[in-house]
């Protein structure tokens, strides 16, 4: 590792341990970044410089005699990051602090079928919003989109629910229009850097962060690092088989996990069983069936767990991240439904000595996803591991 890269690693870790654990002295960075007390100079120093951080009020220390620690935070006034999540209709940017607070936020709709171009306006629309009421330069944008993306690029190499942006180098043109560099990932990657942000993942070392909606995405966190494959590679995990009888997938593949566990899934099921507004049926609107007693809606309630734990035993077996947090339509469903999927997965587990698979949910309607965007700015200049 060259020392202009192992100095941006150390200085990931320092915004890590800083976002993880709130302000610390230089004394408890050196110990939590296992380096010394001269090498933690060296490493907050352009930090400071560069006005990310600010050095608070001293604070005597426990030992008398001592000098007075200043805990060191993110400054107030600190270079804000933006970012973008883009879904297929909906963009939504906002404006973020270093230290997590959202500035601004502003969103607009297109059709889901626009032409490209269409889509690109509403995004540096979007920004342009967040941006203009801000009187400090933007450190620059993240952008979060579901589909194969070639991160160093920025292209959105393919995307089944916005088949017009296969191929959009999306980055570098609204980098032109913005004038702010531009860093694109995939939306559950994005999600994983929220959480391990602010989120559930906050000071874990390993986890899963999974994307259950109109598609299925995972971010990884692993041994104090995200995943991320080649140029970007990986974390479809929508698109593993759980049946190889199942049925044909967007992607031409049979059985993959998005066939069996997504809303679409859901409602085509619901119908089949003649449920109430099963052409718009939700994992709320089930889970309130299912407790209401109705015998169909809680057989596909069961169902409906049970094919959400097949992914992640896959991932469990493979990875053991131990920890899998769960966003999207699957939020709604509840203690009922979040219950059911981690009883399930454990059961198809072998016993082992360590606990079985942790299920939790993240908030319903929450800005994990914007936060993570704003993540990716700060950990391509400064990569986040723990």
């Amino acid at each position: 590792m060259t020392a202009v890269k192992a100095g941006r690693v150390n200085q990931g870790r320092v915004l890590q341990a800083l976002h993880d654990l709130g302000p610390l002295s230089r004394a408890d960075l050196a110990r939590l970044t296992g380096v010394s007390r001269a090498t933690i100079g060296s490493i907050v120093q352009p930090l400071l410089e560069g006005g990310l951080l600010v050095e608070g009020e001293p604070q005597r220390g426990a030992a008398p005699g001592g000098k007075p620690a200043r805990p060191l935070w993110f400054a107030p006034d600190s270079p804000p990051l933006a970012a973008v999540h883009l879904v297929p209709g909906w963009v939504e940017a906002a404006l973020v602090r270093a230290d997590g607070g959202i500035l601004a936020v502003a969103s607009g709709r297109f059709r889901a079928t626009a032409p490209a171009a269409t889509v690109v306006d509403c995004v540096v629309d979007q920004l342009n919003a967040v941006l203009a009421g801000s009187t400090a330069r933007a450190l620059g944008v993240g952008i979060a989109v579901g589909g194969i993306v070639e991160s160093t690029s920025g292209t959105i190499v393919a995307c089944n629910l916005m088949p017009e942006l296969s191929g959009l180098p999306l980055g570098p043109l609204v980098s032109e229009r913005i004038g702010l560099p531009v860093h694109l990932d995939l939306h559950p990657r994005a999600q994983a850097i929220g959480d391990r942000w602010s989120g559930p993942g906050r000071g874990e070392q390993s986890f899963a962060s999974i994307y259950i909606g109109e598609a299925i995405g995972a971010g990884l966190f692993l041994n104090g690092a995200i995943h991320c494959g080649p140029a970007g590679a990986g974390g479809e995990v929508g698109h593993t088989v759980v049946d190889i009888r199942g049925r044909t997938c967007r992607c031409g593949q049979r059985g993959c996990w998005e066939t069996v566990a997504t809303r679409d899934w859901l409602r085509e099921e619901a119908a089949r069983l003649r449920l109430p507004a099963a052409r718009a049926m939700t994992t709320a609107l089930l889970a309130g069936l299912s407790a209401a007693g109705d015998a169909d809606a809680r057989e596909l309630f069961e169902r409906y767990a049970h094919n959400i734990a097949l992914g992640v035993v896959n991932l469990q077996q493979i990875l053991a991240p131990g920890l899998f947090i769960l966003h999207g339509d699957v939020t709604a469903g509840g203690e009922a439904l979040r219950g059911r999927v981690e009883r399930q997965a454990r059961s198809r587990l072998p016993a082992r000595s360590a606990a079985g698979p942790q299920i939790t949910f993240g908030p319903a309607h929450d800005r994990t996803t914007l936060l993570g965007a704003a993540g990716l700015v700060l950990s391509r200049s400064f990569p986040l591991v723990g």
